[in-house]
């Protein structure tokens, strides 16, 4: 008698939200290749800023072109050019030194972080007159835009209008190379990118990353959230480098969490039939999920998300494999029942 095979299970509708950080986002990387090679989830939907963003869209090529394993291949492809890149001002390093002139030791020191504010106390469009951005290169050989932009895939990327002081979203038809290098753009480091007369910088300032668009867009009800900047931190920095990685961590996270804060207020509010899900005002329950960056990350200073050697860049990918390994243990079964973070007590 033959044996009847098991049907394969149906893979679970998701969103992701992808937060920015520079090189930090190849633990994203990790995160991202582990859920494809697992492939129960069905990413429909894709929110981003920054490094983020630059993921989301080698993963919408990548899925577009060739499923999952098309996917991993783009991002794989994306992260090699941004190593081969490197040194090169990829993710907007403000050292005018190369390497070989700047060692670990001398980068804690106080003299080198006198130097570095030094450096961005001058214009981009003075030292960087005709506005070289090595990024360009990378998202054009590792990113197919046709396809992105022809994906059936709800894919939101963010940057802030400078002149507006605001945050636009460009949808998945809008998305071009200028709009990655806008959202990425650190506005001291990189002149300002414009797209239809208007200049952009770095959308994690207002939108790290925007969560509006999945709650009202046609996207599943679960959210993955993959964060890179550490929410909390054990000590009370005092070295004025200290002082001014968590400064910098508190600023990029601020927009997220407030966020956050107002989908629990929403969640709190249905909860208690105080609004009616899925009426005309299209408030819905949301089912929350993260894969935690703090564990691995908390320890990595502001200027590693400069870092892009190999090495350093695949380390924060095995990370980011191991932590989203530990989330499918943990959490992939409340995917499509309920919420597997408590908003509350994480992030606000």
């Amino acid at each position: 008698m033959l044996k009847r095979s098991r049907p394969a299970p149906k893979r679970r509708p998701i969103s992701l939200a992808l937060q920015g950080g520079g090189s930090h986002g190849a633990f994203q990387w990790g995160v991202l290749d582990r859920l494809l090679e697992d492939d129960r989830l069905d990413i429909r939907a894709v929110t981003a800023a920054s490094a983020g963003a630059m993921n989301a869209a080698a993963l919408v090529c990548g899925l577009t072109e060739g499923g999952t394993g098309g996917a991993r291949r783009r991002l794989d492809l994306l992260w090699r050019e941004v190593n081969q890149s490197g040194g090169r001002n990829v993710f907007g390093d403000s050292a005018v030194w190369s390497a070989a002139f700047s060692p670990g030791w001398l980068k804690g020191t106080e003299m080198w972080r006198q130097a570095e504010t030094a450096a961005l106390s001058m214009s981009p469009y003075k030292f960087n007159p005709f506005n070289l951005n090595p990024l360009k290169r990378v998202l054009d050989t590792a990113i197919d835009f046709e396809a992105v932009r022809a994906s059936e895939m709800k894919l939101f990327v963010a940057a802030t209008a400078v002149r507006e002081g605001r945050s636009r979203v460009f949808g998945t038809t809008e998305i071009t190379d200028q709009v990655l290098l806008a959202s990425a753009c650190l506005p001291h480091l990189f002149q300002a990118v414009e797209i239809d007369g208007e200049p952009y910088w770095d959308g994690g300032f207002l939108a790290n990353p925007p969560l509006w668009p999945l709650f009202q867009a046609d996207t599943p009800d679960d959210i993955l959230l993959l964060p890179l900047n550490p929410f909390r931190r054990d000590e009370t920095p005092r070295q004025a480098g200290e002082i001014m990685d968590r400064l910098n961590e508190i600023v990029f996270n601020a927009p997220l969490v407030a966020e956050l804060r107002a989908v629990a207020f929403v969640q709190d509010l249905i909860a208690e039939g105080r609004l009616k899900p899925n009426g005309p005002d299209k408030y819905r329950k949301l089912r929350l999920h993260a894969v935690e960056a703090d564990p691995w990350l908390g320890s990595l200073s502001l200027g590693s998300k400069f870092d892009t050697e190999w090495t350093f860049l695949n380390r924060l990918k095995g990370y980011g494999r191991e932590a989203a390994e530990g989330w499918l243990d943990s959490c992939f079964g409340a995917v499509g029942d309920r919420s597997s973070v408590d908003i509350g007590a994480r992030f606000l």
